[in-house]
């Protein structure tokens, strides 16, 4: 049974935050093809530098817990996700509830042609610091925007090479 604590902090988390960013790429691929690589988790080890990420409970699809580590040498960020929607193969919800990333994010695919995807990743992260982070934030969001935009573009590499999922 599920403590009714972590429902209201999962509903607290869900709320977007003040810190958002957006990142987009086409993949030549079908959706169906470059949706299912994005459901492939642990996978995203692949393509996003310095992280590993796993299943902590579920299949991976709606109501799962995922869990990833991003460490660069001594610091290590810790992100707990809950898949909050999967409507296959457009769209996959969670919700980060960790400690310092919180908010809810989205992935989108959208069909181009037929072996054509935009893909679309989305956060909405509340600002840790308060007063402080909303002050930083602009000078982190370039690097943030940068990073996801990278690590998309490995990612449609790889499902456009059949490397993925």
């Amino acid at each position: 049974m599920t403590d009714p604590g972590d429902v209201d902090d999962l509903r607290e988390a869900a709320q977007p935050g003040a810190g958002e960013v957006t990142a987009t790429v086409i993949v030549d691929a079908p959706a169906e093809q470059v949706f299912a690589a994005l459901l492939a988790w642990e996978r995203q080890s692949d393509w996003i530098p310095f992280t590993r990420v796993r299943v902590v409970e579920g299949n991976g699809r709606e109501g799962s817990r995922i869990e990833a580590v991003t460490a660069l040498g001594r610091a290590t960020l810790r992100d707990e996700m809950r898949v909050v929607r999967v409507d296959e193969p457009y769209e996959i919800g969670v919700v980060h509830h960790g400690q310092l990333l919180r908010g809810p994010g989205v992935l989108r695919c959208t069909q181009l042609g037929r072996a054509r995807t935009q893909v679309v990743w989305h956060e909405w992260f509340h600002l840790p610091g308060g007063r402080a982070g909303r002050v930083a934030w602009p000078l982190l969001w370039p690097g943030s925007k940068i990073g996801l935009t990278q690590a998309l573009k490995r990612f449609a590499r790889l499902v456009e090479q059949g490397r993925l999922p």
